[in-house]
């Protein structure tokens, strides 16, 4: 009962005239959706997350929206990411390609307007082999 009442409060909701129901999208799943499409731009080595999920992701619990933070308000998403980059990269360029795969893959799969994709770097992977 309490998750349910924290998936209303954290959760875009709109009705299409004529349909048959509602939609409601939970922000942890643009999180995730932010989280996925930014780890898939060659460059990025990973996202970059509080020391309880570095603790947790050491033990093989993966959190798919370490490092993000998303706001959505009236359909429009606010997203922040921080990120961990790959050394040599280029690290504007590269975050421009966050941006617009972030923003890309957040528009068709929920059908809310990105506003703002906002980058940190956290970090650069030094080693070679992963």
């Amino acid at each position: 009962m309490e998750k349910e009442k924290e998936l209303e409060k954290n959760a875009c909701e709109w009705k299409e005239e004529g349909g048959i129901g509602s939609v409601k999208i939970a922000d942890d799943v643009v999180a995730m959706i932010a989280g996925i499409a930014a780890t898939e731009v060659k460059g990025v080595a990973a996202m970059a997350g509080n020391v309880t999920n570095e603790l947790m992701s050491k033990v093989g619990v993966k959190n798919l929206k370490k490092g993000v933070k998303v706001e959505v308000l009236n359909k429009v998403v606010k997203v922040d990411l921080a990120l961990i980059m790959e050394y040599g990269y280029n690290i504007p360029a590269t975050s421009q390609k966050v941006q617009e795969r972030v923003k890309s893959a957040i528009e068709n799969m929920t059908g809310l307007e990105v506003s703002d994709v906002n980058i940190r770097i956290a970090g650069v992977n030094m080693l070679k082999d992963r």
